[in-house]
């Protein structure tokens, strides 16, 4: 099957302008590209937000499964990705359905997921898997693990040469929290210059450089769903620190 045409670099930013603005005009951007970019502008348009665009402008099952589960409906992502073969992409998002929707066996998921990344030689999926498997941890306040299993994915990065993905990044700025608050500010701000408006990245960034108010805005612009950050807000409030006293200012803990 032979790939769709990319975007050009005017054709992208007209469509990127276009989304910042609002549905309407996105819209109508996408109404003068030729038909056959329908697939990089729901790409777009997940990237910068708007999970209910990509809905209505592709039919590529991966990309619709990724907007649902944006939209905090993994039911609708697994029937989106019924009948697709178990390579590392369907798993990597059965992965993340599991996990929002509670199934016993999401751990489990997310393990299989990196394991055919590794297998298919897929980079990307695993960053995905590695991240996706160190929210685990993290849950279970296995901080030293998760930073682990992030290396994983930092590592990718390091041999591909590309910076690191902005929702690792953020991830791991929350691993780092409860160890090394100054370093997992510094990690949360790369994240948030380097994720897009309403991304899950920026709204977990926010949450680890504690403005909880920003990255709930953050979350509506980008119509995200709470399973992606409340536990992250929950694991926030647990790493703050008691209020200091004049005795006790606070500094040894920093180092």
């Amino acid at each position: 099957m032979t790939e769709p045409p990319a975007l050009s670099a005017e054709e992208a930013h007209t469509l990127d302008t276009a989304l910042a603005l609002g549905d309407g005009q996105a819209r109508m951007a996408l109404a003068i590209l030729p038909v056959s970019s329908g697939s990089q502008a729901a790409a777009r348009a997940l990237a910068l937000g708007r999970p209910h665009l990509t809905l209505e402008w592709t039919d590529e099952p991966l990309l619709l499964a990724a907007a649902h589960l944006r939209l905090g409906r993994p039911d609708a992502a697994l029937s989106t990705l019924s009948g697709l073969p178990d390579t590392a992409r369907p798993a990597l998002l059965r992965a993340r359905a599991a996990q929002q929707g509670g199934a016993p066996d999401a751990l489990a998921q997310a393990t299989h997921a990196r394991t055919l990344a590794r297998a298919d030689g897929d980079g990307g999926a695993l960053v995905a898997a590695a991240t996706l498997l160190a929210e685990y941890h993290l849950r279970a306040g296995a901080h030293h693990e998760a930073l682990r299993t992030l290396a994983e994915g930092l590592k990718v990065a390091e041999m591909t040469g590309q910076p690191a993905d902005p929702y690792l990044l953020a991830v791991l700025a929350h691993a780092q929290k409860p160890l090394n608050s100054r370093k997992a500010a510094a990690t949360a701000a790369k994240a948030l210059d380097r994720g897009d408006p309403g991304s899950p990245a920026r709204v977990l960034a926010l949450l680890a450089l504690d403005r909880p108010d920003e990255a709930h805005a953050q979350a509506q612009r980008g119509s995200l769903a709470a399973a992606w950050w409340e536990p992250f807000a929950g694991l926030v409030s647990a790493a703050r620190p008691p209020a200091t006293t004049p005795e006790t200012d606070g500094t040894a803990a920093d180092g």
